[in-house]
């Protein structure tokens, strides 16, 4: 068995926030293997954060982002059970996180049981088309709609897209991470995206200047 020093559980508890002892044990059952560690705590961690899933979240707060000299802004609610733990550091760091994701991701949805069942038909719909498009045989048309309408939960729900600081967990990741961590049910209500000038048709003076930019090349 490999020699568990100090400094090794001295990372590991950094790197993921669990109780030393937690730390010492996990290095000891992976041989030292702090990667491997890791992925063992969060293991544990998912076990403990599933208890406290089912626990009244009614505290929290409201975290807003501005982003690109006011061009992206962002709102959300996220909440946990007590007003102390929201008013923490890691919480704050959390909420902050999060709003950032939804600034840089532009998900629709928090989860896919918010997604609308009009929209995944339509979805599965034009997938079979493009599928049948490509030549694929019937029998296996269907399981490459599942597999497609799979990747569009990942890209359009909150909880279920890449991390943008760690790309290998997800933000539910994250958060059932935080949960382990903090000792609280953490859940995110909603949020809120704004773009400056999204969805607004350009002015008639610069559509102008657009097609006579064209007649010159012509």
């Amino acid at each position: 068995m490999a020699e568990i020093s100090a400094a090794l559980v001295k990372e590991l508890r950094e790197r993921t926030g669990a109780g030393m002892m937690d730390c010492k044990k996990a290095l000891a059952e992976v041989n030292g293997d702090i990667d491997k560690a890791v992925d063992y705590l969060r293991e544990k961690g998912l076990a403990a954060a599933a208890k406290k899933a089912g626990r009244i979240a009614a505290e929290g707060l409201v975290e807003s982002y501005i982003h690109g000299a006011g061009r992206i802004g962002v709102l959300l609610e996220i909440n946990c059970e007590t007003d102390f733990v929201a008013k923490t550091e890691d919480f704050k760091a959390l909420a902050r996180d999060i709003a950032m994701q939804v600034a840089a991701s532009k998900p629709e949805f928090v989860r896919r049981e918010e997604v609308p069942g009009e929209i995944i038909a339509k979805e599965k719909e034009i997938l079979a088309a493009q599928a049948a498009n490509e030549g694929k045989p019937e029998k296996i048309i269907q399981k490459m709609v599942e597999g497609r309408i799979e990747k569009y939960y990942k890209e359009v729900c909150l909880l279920e897209q890449p991390f943008i600081k760690d790309p290998d967990i997800t933000v539910q990741q994250l958060i059932t991470e935080k949960i382990a961590k903090i000792g609280e049910n953490i859940s995110v209500r909603r949020f809120v995206r704004y773009e400056l000038g999204e969805g607004l048709q350009k002015r008639q003076d610069d559509f102008a200047a657009e097609v006579a930019g064209m007649t010159k090349n012509c």
